[in-house]
């Protein structure tokens, strides 16, 4: 396999955009890497396009990637759409590294987008609830207490993993409060956020109850957006005059019913792929669709041994200005959660931090940097799960 380097990376604003289309959302973004690459559409042999929800949203069932793309130069190049739930958009990460890394394409462009907010609020949750197994539908509803109209399925879900991780840990709500607290403070200093407000501890507690031990500023939104990376060798960026990052490790797992730990070994793969430890990342950005995954995924990803993330949490440990920064974004409960999309926006921001490009929530002299993303149920874990290691 050859080396592989991220030469550009851009991507949109996450939020509520009723006025604006698909279309222009990933226009923005493609743009946005392209320029960042110093590369043009010609440069590019291969185009990835991750989303979730256009069939169920605006019911572009097919072709989505092929018709988003139309006025940005890239059409007539080979595209492979990419529907992985949650995990689309660092999937296609993924098959843009492996087709470059294989000497198949010399460039290639992975895109994530997605477009939920819709004058029907249920229309986004139904979109959501279709990741799982549609013959099963009454038995995990019923399994998860019931149907939930006016929320994600996967709140009642995560909020189950939140009270087996209180049981096992001794993690308490508060504990949660802070990662949420801690979260909406990076995201207060990143201008693409979705939510930029911060909340104390007990402004979060008291918060409107979502399910279980979770309030609502613990949970992500759903949001619009869209990001894109531009993917080639360290030989074709310097021909470009790009500024790139070095692509270590992009790991693909695969979940299967009535088996947990997915993420494990999904992130052990990574580390012996990337030749680093644990103990060598200085950033990190994971899939918290509400605030205790954080916690579970720090430990799953072996940043710290079982039990111990609310430690790090507690010391400050995965603060800006601590140890191991996590999320320095916002994570999804403050950048929002755009599902196709938000996979490759990891990948843009910790391709920002090795930059140096960060600004006011950039991380001091990183060196390795870590996503974790994951999507899906098959019950008890993920169905696909994927984490990547970047490098200066």
């Amino acid at each position: 396999m050859r080396n592989v380097v991220i030469a550009g990376a851009g991507m949109t604003a996450f939020g509520k955009f009723l006025d604006r289309n698909l279309k222009s959302l990933v226009a923005e973004a493609t743009s946005a890497a392209l320029s960042d690459a110093a590369a043009t559409p010609a440069d590019v042999g291969a185009v990835y396009f991750g989303n979730v929800a256009a069939g169920l949203m605006c019911g572009q069932e097919s072709l989505r990637g092929q018709h988003a793309l139309r006025g940005t130069g890239l059409q007539g190049i080979p595209l492979v759409n990419v529907e992985n739930a949650c995990a689309s958009g660092a999937t296609a990460v993924h098959l843009a590294w492996l087709s470059v890394a294989s000497g198949q394409t010399e460039v290639a462009l992975a895109i994530g987008a997605e477009k939920l907010y819709h004058a029907d609020r249920a229309k986004p949750f139904a979109a959501m609830s279709s990741v799982l197994d549609q013959e099963r539908l009454d038995e995990l509803f019923a399994d998860l207490g019931g149907e939930a109209t006016d929320r994600s399925v996967f709140m009642d879900l995560y909020a189950r993993f939140a009270r087996q991780y209180m049981d096992r840990t001794g993690a308490t709500q508060e504990d949660f409060a802070r990662v949420a607290a801690k979260n909406h403070a990076h995201g207060s200093l990143n201008p693409k956020a979705q939510h930029r407000t911060r909340f104390t501890v007990e402004e979060i507690l008291a918060a409107r109850p979502i399910a279980g031990p979770l309030t609502l500023p613990m949970c992500a939104p759903i949001g619009d957006g869209a990001a894109a990376v531009v993917i080639t060798t360290p030989e074709r960026a310097a021909q470009l005059g790009a500024h790139p990052v070095r692509l270590l490790a992009s790991v693909l797992g695969g979940g299967q019913e009535g088996r947990a730990g997915l993420v494990p070994a999904t992130a052990r793969r990574a580390f012996e792929t990337a030749g680093v430890d644990p103990e060598d990342v200085d950033v990190v950005a994971c899939h918290d669709a509400t605030a205790p995954a954080e916690l579970i995924v720090t430990e799953e990803l072996g940043l710290c041994p079982p039990g111990d993330a609310p430690k790090l949490l507690r010391a400050g440990d995965t603060t800006l200005g601590g140890r191991i920064p996590i999320n320095p974004c916002g994570g999804l409960e403050s950048k929002g959660h755009p599902i196709g999309a938000t996979g490759v926006a990891q990948i843009v921001e910790l391709t920002d931090q090795l930059r140096d490009r960060c600004g006011a929530r950039q991380v001091q002299d990183p060196r390795i940097a870590l996503a974790e993303n994951a999507g899906g149920y098959l019950g008890p874990d993920a169905a696909a799960a994927t984490v990547t290691i970047l490098a200066r």
